[in-house]
């Protein structure tokens, strides 16, 4: 028996199949383009982001017999509005990174205290309702018909449904829901208060559903099959790395990097310009999670690579940062759509400083890298003082955690144990246990936090004077870029 689970993410749409007992047997994956029609926007084709899925699954079907469930994860708060006749989008996807909705965010500041209360979000674009309300009032006759009742919005995962399903169902998961800035996650349903103030008609909103669930029937496969699991990536990569327990922590190095600490069944809105959001739902108990966002992670080597064309594979940056000693003082900020948590800073922009004649591309590639654990440091500060503990040891996953230059200088900035699971696909194998747990295969989250297994972990090995001197030089750069002038912040 095996379940297939669709890791829907911002660079690429991926299939894998798992064996019941969480190996992975098969991989399929298709890059993903991103669009940049203007400065700060960040936009996908919703066909490429289908075609690429279904091309995915299909590919894994026709060698395998024996799926038995399929569950789907995603990049989450992108955002997409389609037309419920015909299902056609009205327009691309915009992606969680987008900043056009900056001036509408800070026109609406002074209802940032009852956002944050209902939904644990700060205002800001990364989410989707000012996404949402965008589209509305940029599409020619969008608001027009969402006034009928004729469009639906959806995050990935429910676009991906509706199609699975062949328009059968408008459904989501309530971690998805809970990063719309619509959702009250205290009272667990969309609320009409904040569909007010962004101008947005509530007949467009999917149901909600918890995380192990029955998702209808993906008939628009050839072997058609049960979804019984959905969540948003960083969810699922929390329930992938088995974080059950109040105080446990995961950080994932992605496209961007996401640390979620469990915080138990009692809401509580950060007082550290975190945010509070739903960490999962199964059969009527929900956990949240403190999370701090930071916007560019492995999508600064990304850029590195394909921009500058320091090296030709992502996985070069490791030797390339070896090569020297250290960054020679160069410091990367790398705020390319702006300073996620604790700062919100959606005008801020990527710098690299520190710069001299004897700069080159390895010390600004090391600087790349060392900022991965400067940012996850930032969020760390501030998640102790909301949690009031520290913690000892970090799970980490996605694609920069086979760095190992990464994971050791993650240990010496934050001075606590970094462990690498045996499988470091967590996003993907959350998704898939709750689509097991929802066919019967696992029995729970006891069952699951068993099949964790560590493959190697990094301890601190850093001086304190080194440490401080890179600390110091962090705080002062990014104190330049967030108070920035505007020449750095604006985007025209």
């Amino acid at each position: 028996m095996s379940i297939l689970s669709i890791d829907q993410g911002t660079t690429s749409s991926r299939a894998i199949l798992f064996s019941e007992e969480g190996e992975i047997l098969e991989t399929r994956q298709k890059e993903l383009t991103l669009v940049y029609p203007q400065k700060g926007w960040v936009e996908q084709d919703p066909e490429h982001i289908w075609q690429d899925t279904l091309w995915a699954c299909e590919e894994i079907l026709d060698h395998h017999k024996d799926v038995h469930a399929l569950g789907i994860t995603n990049q989450r708060e992108t955002t997409l509005v389609w037309n419920k006749v015909t299902g056609q989008t009205l327009y691309n996807a915009i992606v969680w990174q987008d900043r056009r909705t900056a001036e509408l965010c800070e026109s609406l500041k002074e209802n940032e205290a009852m956002v944050q209360r209902k939904t644990g979000l700060m205002l800001d674009p990364y989410f989707s309702a000012t996404k949402i309300a965008w589209i509305l009032d940029h599409v020619e006759g969008a608001r027009a018909l969402a006034d009928k009742g004729a469009l639906a919005f959806g995050t990935v995962d429910c676009f991906l449904i509706w199609r699975l399903t062949q328009g059968k169902q408008h459904l989501t998961d309530i971690t998805n829901a809970s990063r719309t800035m619509l959702y009250n996650v205290v009272e667990q349903k969309w609320d009409e208060e904040l569909c007010t103030l962004f101008h947005i008609p509530m007949s467009m909103l999917p149901d909600v559903k918890e995380n192990v669930d029955e998702y209808g029937q993906a008939t628009a496969l050839s072997q058609p099959l049960p979804i019984c699991g959905v969540a948003g990536d960083q969810q699922a990569a929390l329930i992938g790395q088995a974080c059950f327990e109040t105080g446990m922590v995961k950080s994932t190095y992605g496209t961007g990097c996401f640390a979620l600490m469990n915080i138990g069944t009692h809401f509580k809105v950060s007082k550290n310009r975190l945010l509070t959001t739903v960490a999962y739902k199964i059969n009527g108990q929900i956990n949240y999670a403190l999370e701090g966002s930071i916007f560019v992670a492995g999508a600064a080597i990304q850029w590195l690579r394909d921009n500058l064309e320091f090296f030709e594979e992502a996985k070069d940056s490791e030797a390339l940062a070896r090569s020297v000693e250290d960054s020679n003082g160069v410091t990367f900020v790398p705020a390319f759509t702006g300073l996620g948590a604790p700062y919100w800073n959606p005008n801020a922009r990527a710098a690299i400083l520190g710069l001299t004649r004897e700069s080159n591309k390895a010390h600004i590639t090391r600087a790349a890298l060392e900022a991965q654990a400067f940012q996850t440091y930032d969020l760390m500060g501030a998640m102790e003082k909301d949690s009031g503990g520290e913690s000892q040891i970090i799970r980490v996953d996605g694609g920069l955690v086979h760095n190992q230059f990464v994971c050791q200088f993650l240990a010496d900035i934050l001075e606590v144990q970094i462990d690498v699971p045996v499988i470091t696909e967590t996003t993907a194998l959350g998704a898939a246990y709750l689509a097991g747990i929802g066919a019967g295969f696992y029995k729970g989250l006891e069952d699951i936090s068993k099949r964790w297994h560590l493959e190697r972990s990094f301890s601190p090995a850093m001086d304190l004077g080194t440490r401080q001197e890179a600390l110091k030089r962090w705080e002062e750069s990014v104190r330049l870029i967030n108070q920035s002038p505007s020449f750095l912040t604006n985007y025209v």
